[in-house]
């Protein structure tokens, strides 16, 4: 039997929209807090909050949009995202005090949140039934690129200019970010049962996410809060082991760690189940996040980082599609939604309670301990999902 075709021409254009979308957020995440120092003699604290406020509005942007898509149309929320992105974008050219950059972060975040949720609830869409996995897996890999491409471009740029043509430069890849969406073509969004349309007209206004998908999504909490301490203190972790150079290519590491594993994994998650794929990538996680911590040298440092790509990289992907999976396709907005929420609750508040952490215990320790945390939280996948995974157990 032949199977349906994923790359088409709508899915790699989504895939892309998702890209430049993740592409200006990594971007203006290594530049802005400098930016505030320079240009408002922020103190370290004011440039933290200026850097982490805009995942809180990005919170808050999926949680208004999650019930919401169906009912304004999954194509208009994208648009709708994309206009207020730009135009939120241009209001960093107009800067006069910390208090305006807090507010123009917060906006930011919101109109990210509406896009990017509605970008990926229209690929759940797309996506072949029977490729699901797969499909999300490489849509995942968008924002993997993401990842590794806009520090890099962001850190290069600003060694070469200023401020303003950065975000002249951010404005133009949403421009076209914006012509790419208007060129996606969604399904007819009435292949909804009409049951599933009443339900969500009638729960719309007091439902804010989906309920089957938190268990799951609670399981992608905890992962990303571990996955946060790399994000935020990997770097001051390699100054204090003078590690920079290896530092500087650690994301880079993670990122191709990633970009290999997702097409196998995506396919061995739609043939043989999750379980598969996420209980490998527990012990994958858990060790790199420990061998991190008892780095002494590049080799390991790096081999860290190529561990946690394998573990958290393909974990994100997995559960996103188990999220999707186990939730009724008009409820896939929401579904959506909730993981995002979830995810993001972990990255954005993560840094804020390891911080009160290392008041008390070293990076090496934090990473240590981190790792075991990691590994105990595949007790609860097997409570919420894993001892449920009929691929998984018809095959033991």
């Amino acid at each position: 039997m032949k199977r349906e075709p994923l790359w088409t021409k709508n899915f790699i254009m989504i895939a892309g929209v998702n890209f430049l979308l993740t592409l200006v957020f990594f971007l203006l995440v290594v530049i802005i807090g400098l930016y505030a120092v320079e240009s408002f003699n922020a103190t370290t604290s004011q440039a933290g909050l200026v850097t982490g406020i805009f995942i809180v509005g990005t919170l808050i942007g999926r949680l208004f949009i999650g019930g919401k898509i169906d009912r304004i149309g999954r194509k208009n929320t994208l648009i709708i995202g994309f206009i207020l992105f730009n135009a939120v974008t241009l209001l960093y050219f107009i800067q006069s005090t910390i208090t305006v950059l807090l507010i123009t972060r917060l906006l930011h975040g919101i109109s990210l949140g509406i896009a990017s949720t509605a970008a990926a609830t229209i690929v759940a869409y797309i996506i072949p039934m029977a490729r699901r996995g797969e499909g999300i897996g490489y849509f995942s890999m968008s924002s993997t690129l993401a990842t590794a491409i806009g520090p890099f471009v962001g850190l290069l740029l600003i060694q070469y200019t200023t401020f303003p043509v950065i975000f002249t430069i951010c404005f133009v890849v949403g421009i076209v970010g914006l012509f790419s969406a208007l060129l996606v073509q969604v399904p007819n969004q009435s292949s909804a049962p009409v049951e599933g349309k009443n339900m969500v007209k009638r729960f719309a206004v007091s439902q804010y996410i989906e309920p089957k998908a938190v268990p799951i999504a609670s399981v992608t909490l905890f992962i990303a809060f571990c996955f946060s301490s790399v994000l935020s203190f990997v770097n001051f972790y390699a100054i204090e082991l003078d590690l920079l150079q290896a530092a500087s290519v650690f994301f880079l590491v993670y990122a191709i760690s990633v970009l290999i594993s997702r097409p196998f994994t995506g396919r061995l998650m739609d043939a043989k189940g999750a379980n598969y794929v996420m209980y490998p990538a527990f012990v994958l996680l858990a060790t790199g996040l420990v061998l991190l911590g008892t780095a002494s040298n590049s080799f390991t440092f790096l081999l860290a980082a190529s561990l946690i790509g394998f573990g958290f990289g393909n974990m994100q992907s997995c559960t996103q599609a188990i999220a999707v999976k186990i939730t009724p396709m008009h409820r896939m907005g929401m579904a959506t939604s909730t993981f995002f929420i979830f995810l993001d609750a972990g990255l954005g508040f993560g840094p804020y309670v390891l911080g009160l952490l290392l008041a008390g215990v070293s990076y090496s320790e934090m990473y240590i301990l981190l790792g075991g945390v990691a590994a105990s939280t595949v007790i609860l996948y097997y409570v919420v999902y894993g001892r449920k995974d009929k691929s998984y157990l018809s095959a033991h």
